[in-house]
């Protein structure tokens, strides 16, 4: 499947070439093969040619046979065998059946091994960067924080495959979001397809037909999918609904090492107290601004929302085909979104959630005592400001959504943009974009007395409670595998630009492939990354829904900043507290 097919060729990484570990492995390949024919004593050496051989078919999702090895080694039939052998009673090569009856099997480089060659590839490269200069590393970086030296020198391995393959009758069946990350899931299937050892089927839909399918599926007698993924503020509502199994009923919740998902990412994950989904994808809505742009009329980057306004009227120049800012303002979902973190932005959560250090709290939802607070002053004053944004706003802006804020900036016809981490692709893997490598990224600016948020969103995956069974620890085993440290590096590697886990964020490799992860991080350490602003109850799409109706009614004229809020919160009211019969 072509990713990103009508949307720009440029957001492939694997059109961009290989992975460091494919560079390095290639460099040994052929320094090896030049050594050998320059100098008639030298010999092939079966123990590199054969590692060399199998990392690559682990690498290249390609299945590595016996016969293959043995042939990759180089040296007489005899000796390879006896070579093969004690890699394997060495524990450097696992075996997978690949017949019910075991007599046929493929090789796959062990966690031993790939560890090994994760210390060899960094050593490698560090030795040709010192010997013949290279490109400056990921320490150099000026940033610091505590434990952030140690962290980044973590490089994590590539995937290993599964001791066993995953036995579910028709393959595994996975329903996701048709957004950037989980398509390079669906590019990356045949090497999942391997790791897993049985056939993945995705099915991906839009925002809003993924959560009709998912609500449609729980309602079946047995669920069509192993794995759903649902965004963040659905969790309450599938908690409640029964649609998900609580995840410390299907499994040991340690063995997804909790302590490494952004904080935020991960409490967003739960309901009452347990958790439903395991973050897939952490990424936050920020603030994406052109710093060429800024730097050519002095400007500093935008903290308040007065500061945005002003760099917005100043970079705002029709005339010359640019505007100043582009944001969610299609109605309904799109729209609603906005008027929710805007009222964040200005201190206010849709919901009377109690004030806490850092921002509001969220762990008594499940309970239900919250009711809408969107009628008050803040919420006007953010009103307010999306109605002072709107003159520095193209002028499609009211039917810009998702996808059409972030393609005009990428084109070079905005000068700021709010927008998810999983769209920067369209600008950063695209050198011919004027914002490829001067974009800067801030949490959204506040006004003064509001602490500024990055507010949290993305996918997490979990498992429907409608699941058969014996299907149950299958799913199970492929969560882990897809919610890893190696598959999230993976997908970065492949152009996503999510991340829900501290240690891919830290990876070299990681840093190195976009400044987004080391300014992510740097706001998840100062507690920026925050949820509350969509808080995950029940009620949230339809709060969502009627924002986005009654403030675009605001937008277009058809009533006033009061109107807009005392209507919604007039609907939000009778949304959560419906007329007694």
């Amino acid at each position: 499947m072509n990713v990103m097919k009508g949307h720009g060729d440029s957001y492939l990484m694997s059109r961009q070439g290989k992975t460091d570990l494919l560079r390095i492995l290639s460099f040994l390949e052929d320094i090896g093969g030049e050594i050998e024919s320059s100098v008639e004593l030298f010999a092939p050496n079966p123990y590199l040619r054969m590692t060399l051989h199998l990392i690559r078919g682990h690498l290249e999702a390609k299945t590595v046979t016996p016969t293959s090895l043995i042939g990759a080694s180089q040296v007489p039939y005899a000796t390879a065998n006896r070579r093969l052998r004690q890699m394997t009673d060495d524990g450097l090569i696992e075996q997978r059946p690949r017949t019910k009856s075991g007599k046929s099997f493929s090789l796959h480089p062990s966690e031993k091994l790939l560890d090994q060659w994760m210390q060899l590839s960094g050593r490698v490269e560090r030795l040709a960067e010192t010997r013949f200069g290279g490109r400056k590393r990921a320490a150099d970086s000026k940033d610091y924080y505590f434990g952030g030296s140690y962290m980044s020198a973590q490089s994590i391995p590539p995937l290993t495959v599964l001791p066993e393959p995953l036995k579910v009758a028709g393959g595994l069946r996975v329903l996701v979001h048709g957004d950037p990350t989980f398509m390079v899931m669906e590019n990356l299937k045949r090497q999942f397809e391997q790791v897993i050892g049985t056939q993945i089927h995705q099915r991906a839909f839009s925002i809003d037909r993924l959560r009709e399918e998912a609500r449609r599926n729980a309602d079946r007698k047995a669920s069509r999918y192993d794995i759903i993924a649902l965004d963040l503020p659905w969790v309450g509502e599938f908690a409640d609904k029964g649609i998900l199994m609580p995840l410390d009923e299907a499994m040991d919740i340690a063995r997804l090492d909790p302590a490494d998902f952004h904080t935020a990412g991960w409490q967003a994950a739960h309901w009452g107290g347990r958790p439903y989904g395991v973050p897939a994808q952490t990424t936050p809505e920020l603030l994406f601004y052109r710093r060429d742009l800024f730097a050519e009329v002095g400007l500093e980057p935008p903290t308040t929302t007065d500061d945005l306004l002003y760099a917005a009227s100043v970079l705002h120049d029709p005339q010359r085909g640019r505007h100043g800012v582009a944001w969610n303002a299609a109605r309904g979902t799109a729209l609603g979104h906005t008027v929710l973190m805007t009222m964040a932005d200005f201190g206010q959560p849709v919901l009377n959630l109690p004030e806490i250090a850092g921002g509001f709290g969220t762990d008594h939802l499940a309970d239900g005592n919250y009711h809408p607070t969107i009628d008050t002053e803040n919420g006007l004053r953010a009103a307010e400001f999306l109605m002072e944004l709107l003159k520095y706003s193209p002028p499609d802006i009211l039917s810009m959504s998702w996808y059409e804020r972030v393609r005009p900036y990428a084109a070079g016809s905005i000068a700021m943009a709010y927008g998810y981490t999983l769209l920067a692709p369209y600008f950063e893997l695209d050198e011919s974009s004027p914002a490829c490598g001067q974009t800067g990224y801030l949490p959204h600016p506040a006004v003064p007395g509001a602490a500024q948020v990055a507010p949290v969103g993305g996918y997490v995956m979990g498992i429907p409670a409608n699941l058969p069974p014996e299907r149950v620890q299958a799913a199970v085993e492929a969560l882990i595998v897809f919610t890893s440290p190696e598959s999230q590096k993976l997908f970065v590697q492949n152009g996503s630009r999510t991340n829900p886990r501290y240690s891919v964020g830290s990876d070299p490799e990681v840093r190195r492939a976009s400044p987004i992860f080391e300014a992510v991080d740097a706001m998840s350490w100062r507690d920026e990354l925050q949820f509350w602003p969509r808080p995950p109850v029940p009620e949230i799409c339809d709060i969502i829904q009627i924002c986005g109706e009654e403030f675009h009614d605001m937008l277009r004229g058809f009533s006033t900043p009061p109107q807009a809020l005392r209507r919604a919160q007039t609907r939000a009211d009778a949304l959560m507290r419906p007329p007694k019969t």
